[in-house]
């Protein structure tokens, strides 16, 4: 059970080796020279019009290289914790009990999964900058349902609705890509209500979609008419037009199917299906309390949940082509939009093989060691995937907390040199750029690409910086 507890908590504190790269270069003077508001306002009005990405990134870059070292082990536990509380709550209101440890555990195979199975681990965890956008960004949509989960009375539920609506602002002016996956998940509920739900929480799980609705759809609108927005839709010629031409739309499906493809055939996925089944052979009926589902098929939520998931994960496709175009296939970080979902449809198939596999059992009563048997070896086997996922996925952890501990050192040792240097009065110094995991670094491809070295060079307080082929 402590297994991936113990692999996400080597995880949180690998994050200490994290140094800024990429676009954190930028951020990191602008946030020091005029503020959080300041990096704010450059958001809304020149970059991208991300009003809550632009505060988020404020927050950790206002503590400078301690934010970047820090984010992994916060946003880590806030994600757990956040999975965790989740958890509990549906099994409460599915009506089902469970031994103490298995929804903490559940939550962490699908944090584990979640986080470490991504083919660039760093830019989709470790790196802040992405991992507020398309990492952190899901699953804070996933805790606005907590308070709908938790409200037991009408001033509950209001709050509930509240929070959604709050939180849908919020999304929409952090993530396109989540706030589009977001939005199909709420539809979806509101085309399902009738069919899934108890006629008592009907109502409220309607207000509660509706709100949240209503919220993604003004923080998208503040966004998108923004004057960062549009500057940066002319800059990428990403507008509508080229969003939703023929050939961008089949270009975006291409590249959808070979994401697909990599999804599927990922075998550290299975660790998501085994924790559904563990929950499902490890919980037990609540008494006294009525679960919210109607008695369904499961084709039903596993069909309607497939649908889901491929509607979002291509309208994510498509809304992301324009700026990479083929290499969209590449851009791992962006997977995570809709990557829980994909893993939370993975959990809920494996609970429902598991409660079939309960069933199964539980009819064997004319022979009961036959019945006894068939559930010891379901959760063995269940049990035996997760650690085989956790073991897996450990010895990539492993190289990639190598690279970034030597990068760090390196890091460390160019960064008190060029303050040094910049002391004593230097206005042009050499900088040896240090990559990781394809990370952008001034000089890239080979000397051909200068960015982000007018970042860098602020960041010293330098009037620009040359390329070095070795460290000072």
């Amino acid at each position: 059970m402590s297994l991936p507890l113990a692999l996400l908590g080597w995880a949180f504190w690998l994050g200490r080796q994290v140094r800024p790269s990429a676009d954190d270069w930028c951020f990191l003077p602008g946030v020091r020279d005029h503020g959080i508001t300041g990096l704010v306002g450059k958001f809304y009005l020149t970059d991208n019009g991300r009003l809550g990405n632009g505060l988020l990134v404020g927050v950790y870059a206002k503590f400078g290289v301690a934010g970047h070292q820090w984010f992994g082990l916060v946003s880590g536990v806030v994600m757990l914790g956040l999975l965790w509380a989740v958890t509990v709550l549906l099994l409460r209101l599915t009506g089902r009990t469970a031994p103490r440890g298995v929804p903490l555990f559940a939550a962490s195979m699908v944090t584990v999964v979640f986080l470490l199975a991504s083919p660039n681990t760093y830019k989709t965890f470790y790196w802040p900058a992405s991992s507020v956008s398309h990492t952190v960004a899901p699953v804070l949509a996933c805790a606005a349902a907590v308070p709908l989960l938790w409200a037991g009375s009408r001033r509950g539920r209001v709050v509930a609705a509240a929070c959604a609506l709050v939180v849908g602002v919020f999304l929409g002016t952090l993530s396109e890509e989540t706030s589009v996956v977001a939005l199909v998940v709420l539809t979806a509920l509101l085309l399902l209500n009738r069919r899934i739900l108890a006629p008592r929480v009907r109502a409220r799980a309607r207000a509660w979609c509706l709100a949240g609705v209503a919220g993604i759809v003004m923080g998208t609108l503040l966004l998108l008419t923004s004057p960062g927005s549009l500057n940066r839709r002319e800059r990428y010629d990403a507008g509508t037009g080229s969003m939703f031409a023929p050939e961008s739309l089949a270009g975006s499906l291409d590249g959808f199917l070979d994401i697909l493809g990599t999804l599927l055939t990922g075998w550290w996925y299975l660790g998501a299906l085994a924790a559904g089944v563990l929950l499902a052979l490890l919980t037990g009926d609540r008494e006294g309390r009525a679960p919210v589902l109607l008695p369904h098929s499961p084709l039903l939520l596993l069909g309607a949940g497939t649908v889901t998931f491929l509607v979002a994960g291509y309208v994510c496709t498509v809304i992301t082509y324009p700026l990479f175009g083929p290499h969209v296939v590449f851009a791992y970080r962006t997977w995570n939009d809709y990557l829980l979902l994909y893993v939370v449809l993975l959990t809920g198939a494996g609970a429902l093989l598991g409660r079939a596999l309960r069933g199964h059992a539980s009819r064997g009563h004319r022979f009961p060691g036959r019945a006894t048997r068939t559930g010891a070896v379901a959760t063995a086997a269940a049990a035996a995937m997760c650690v085989a996922v956790c073991v897996g996925l450990a010895f990539p952890l492993g190289e990639l907390g190598e690279s970034m501990r030597v990068r760090a050192e390196r890091w460390d040792h160019q960064d008190h040199w060029l303050r040094e240097r910049a002391a004593r009065g230097a206005r042009v110094l050499p900088y040896k750029p240090l990559s990781v995991s394809g990370m952008g670094e001034p000089f890239g491809h080979r000397g051909g690409k200068t960015w982000p070295a007018r970042c860098v060079a602020d960041y010293y307080h330098l009037k620009r910086i040359t390329r070095a082929e070795r460290l000072p």
